[in-house]
C-alpha cells in the first residue's frame, strides 16, 4: 500500500484541482448617458438608479450565482464622445446597454451597439426616428408624437391657440421631432405655432434674445423644448419680458434640477411627467426610500424610467435560455412589472406609458387637470 501512495498522490491532487470551482466571470452590462454636460442631471440620476438596481440584484444572488458588473460611460452630449463610449462598451463585451438619455446621442450610439448585437434599452428617448424599427433598441418611454399630441390638446383646452416655441439644436433629434409632431397636433386642434426659434445651448447663448424672438408675433403661450438648465434661463427671460404669458416645457426638462435652478421664475410652468410623483404604493415607496438612503436625494423621472429599464434587462438575463439572444429573452419575458405600470413591448421593442400633467407650485410638481 505504501508503494501505491506515490502513484495515487499526484492523481488525487490533480482530481482535487479539477473538481475545484472555477472563478465565475461576472455578467457585464453597460450604462451610457450624459454625466458631464450641462444637462447631466438626467444621466446622473439614471446611473444612480441603475447602480442601486444592480446592487440589489447581486445581493439577491445575481444570475444563478453570477454577479452583474456595471460598466459606465459618459457620452458628454457629444456625438464623437458617444461613439467612442459605445465602442468601449462593445470591447468590454457587455451583454446589454442601458441608455442613452437623449435622442441625439442615440443616433450616434445605437448603430454601434446594434451592429455588435447588443441589446440596448433606453429609459427616456422618444424621437420618432427610433419608433417602429426591428432593431436591438428597446424604449421605456412613449414617443414625441404621443407627448406632443397630449400637450396640444391640454393647452388648447385651456384656451391657448397661438404658441411661440424655442428649441435646442444640441438635441435636435428630439427637439425637431417634438416640434414637428406638435405643429400637426396644434393644427388638428384648431391652433397654430406662430413662432419657432431654434438656438444652440451654450454658456454664451443669449436667452433674452431667444425670448424676444419668440415674442415677435402675438402669442398665447411660451413653450420651451429644452433641458432643465435652459428652461430655467428661458423662464427667467420670459418672466421679465412677458410676465402675463403662461409658460410650459417639454418632458425633457422635468427633473429636480429644474426647480432647484429656476426657483420662483418657474412657478406655474406646465410640464408632463411620465410617472406619478404622488404615488404612495408600497412598491414605489420602497424604491424611493432606498434611493434616498443610497444617494441622499429622491428619484426623478429619469431614475424611475431607468429602474424600469433595469428590471427588463435583469429579468431577461435571469430568464434567458440556452441558445437564446438577450433580445429574444426580453421579448419573451414580458410583460414586466414596472415601478408604477406594467411594461409590455411589441415586436419592435416599443411600448406605451402613462403620463401626468403637472404645474410647479410652491416649489414642487403638482398634478393638474384642465
Amino acid at each position: 500500500m505504501k508503494k501505491l501512495l506515490p502513484f495515487f498522490g499526484p492523481l488525487l491532487a490533480l482530481g482535487l484541482v479539477a473538481c475545484s470551482p472555477k472563478p465565475t466571470e461576472p455578467i457585464r452590462i453597460g450604462f451610457i448617458g450624459g454625466l458631464t454636460s450641462a444637462n447631466s442631471d438626467n444621466g446622473q440620476a439614471g446611473l444612480n438608479a441603475l447602480t442601486l438596481a444592480v446592487e440589489q440584484f447581486n445581493r439577491a444572488g445575481g444570475v444563478q450565482g453570477r454577479l452583474v458588473e456595471l460598466v459606465s460611460r459618459d457620452d458628454a452630449q457629444n456625438a464623437e464622445t458617444a461613439a467612442r463610449a459605445a465602442r468601449d462598451l462593445v470591447e468590454a463585451k457587455v451583454e446589454a446597454v442601458i441608455g442613452p438619455f437623449t435622442s441625439s446621442m442615440a443616433a450616434a450610439i445605437v448603430p454601434i451597439t446594434g451592429e455588435a448585437g447588443i441589446l440596448q434599452v433606453s429609459p427616456t428617448i422618444t424621437a420618432m426616428d427610433f419608433y417602429g424599427k426591428d432593431d436591438n433598441l428597446f424604449r421605456i418611454n412613449r414617443t414625441t408624437r404621443d407627448n406632443a399630441s397630449d400637450y396640444a390638446r391640454f393647452m388648447v383646452g385651456r384656451g391657448q391657440k397661438r404658441f411661440a416655441i424655442a428649441y435646442d439644436l444640441r438635441n435636435r433629434k428630439f427637439t425637431e421631432s417634438w416640434l414637428a409632431e406638435f405643429r400637426i397636433a396644434a393644427k388638428a386642434n384648431g391652433a397654430a405655432v406662430v413662432s419657432e426659434v431654434p438656438y444652440e445651448s451654450s454658456e454664451s447663448t443669449d436667452f433674452d434674445g431667444v425670448v424676444r424672438q419668440m415674442l415677435a408675433q402675438p402669442t398665447d403661450s411660451l413653450f420651451f423644448i429644452s433641458g432643465a438648465l435652459d428652461v430655467a434661463r428661458l423662464a427667467k427671460a420670459a418672466r421679465e419680458q412677458a410676465p402675463q404669458l403662461p409658460i410650459a416645457a417639454s418632458e425633457w426638462a422635468a427633473t429636480e434640477q429644474l426647480i432647484d435652478l429656476g426657483g420662483s421664475v418657474v412657478e406655474g410652468l406646465l410640464i408632463v411627467q411620465n410617472y406619478d410623483r404622488d404615488d404612495t404604493s408600497p412598491r414605489f415607496r420602497e424604491f424611493s426610500d432606498a434611493f434616498y438612503k443610497r444617494f441622499q436625494r429622491y428619484p426623478g423621472y429619469s431614475s424611475v424610467s431607468t429602474q424600469d429599464a433595469a428590471t427588463v434587462v435583469l429579468q431577461a438575463l435571469k430568464n434567458r435560455q440556452e441558445g437564446e439572444t438577450l433580445k429574444q429573452a426580453a421579448l419573451r419575458s414580458g410583460p414586466y412589472q414596472g415601478l408604477q405600470q406594467d411594461i409590455q413591448f411589441d415586436a419592435n421593442g416599443d411600448t406605451v406609458r402613462k403620463i401626468y400633467f403637472t404645474e410647479i407650485r410652491d416649489g414642487r410638481y403638482r398634478r393638474v387637470d384642465r
